[in-house]
């Protein structure tokens, strides 16, 4: 497995290295850390300036290099040997979301790995940080790793759905491959407004769901409250959910659950990490 782990040297991204460590213990990985110097932070001067390759290897890419090499020390300290896992660097100079685009196909990456900071950043989030912007243009699945989840093993999983299938379900196997692995509940999730039924189309395929993931017995809930986040907060606390899995596809309601501006009552996103399933 290809996992691609962008890093910015800060506390939250090396939560989502250590993370995405633990989490794949057993599984054969090669492991690429990615810092990306950005076009986009120096541009901002307006002065036409433009580096030549050499002075960006100067000034950029060496210092990175440098870091990613105490990067690779300091896991080596704080995780245990592990004969599944390889890591490499990479450094780029660059547009952040070209740089990842450009090492998912180089690299034929199965996964990419994004520490988040906190609900505080959630509203600029929405016009276009990192995350979210990868979340949304980058066709790879994700890992969304805030900044106080820490790994245990995968209990309960939330999988929230509207049955409306607009994707192929081949897009679910990233997911399906993880839970083989694990030994989890898996709950499916759908939130409807008070007295609202299903219609034809979405019985349909809440038995096409039902049958996909039959092997590993799911349950379903039909929750009941205006607000979609706030369903699902009531529902990952009662239940203690540890990870949260979407289709990125269904982005409106997708939106809702991640990018939404009432940060005060929703605990799940400092805490819970999602997987975000890419055609």
């Amino acid at each position: 497995m290809n996992i691609l782990l962008p890093t910015d040297f800060s506390e939250n991204s090396w939560n989502a290295i250590s993370y995405a460590i633990n989490f794949f213990e057993p599984v054969a990985c090669n492991f690429y850390l990615l810092h990306v110097n950005r076009v986009d932070t120096f541009m901002a001067g307006d002065s036409g300036y433009v580096p030549t390759a050499e002075q960006i290897d100067d000034i950029y890419l060496k210092p990175s290099k440098l870091r990613l090499r105490t990067l690779l020390k300091d896991i080596g300290e704080h995780h245990k040997p592990n004969n599944n896992h390889k890591f490499y660097t990479l450094t780029d100079y660059g547009f952040f979301l070209e740089s990842i685009r450009k090492y998912v196909n180089k690299k034929k990456i199965d996964l990419l790995v994004m520490g988040t900071k906190g609900a505080s950043g959630l509203k600029q989030y929405i016009v276009g940080s990192n995350t979210g912007d990868i979340i949304t243009k980058v066709k790879c699945t994700t890992l969304v790793v805030p900044e106080d989840a820490r790994y245990k093993a995968l209990k309960e999983i939330a999988f929230p759905t509207d049955f409306n299938l607009t994707y192929d379900l081949l897009s679910l196997q990233p997911f399906t491959d993880i839970l083989k692995t694990v030994d989890a509940s898996l709950h499916v999730i759908h939130i409807q407004k008070e007295g609202a039924k299903l219609n034809t189309e979405q019985i349909e395929n809440k038995e096409v769901l039902s049958d996909y993931f039959e092997e590993f017995k799911p349950s379903f809930h039909f929750l009941t409250n205006g607000k979609v986040e706030d369903a699902i907060q009531c529902f990952v606390e009662s239940r203690d959910i540890n990870m949260i899995v979407m289709v990125a596809k269904n982005l409106n309601y997708f939106q809702s659950i991640l990018f939404h501006s009432n940060v005060e009552k929703i605990t799940y996103h400092t805490d819970i990490p999602f997987l975000v399933l890419h055609e």
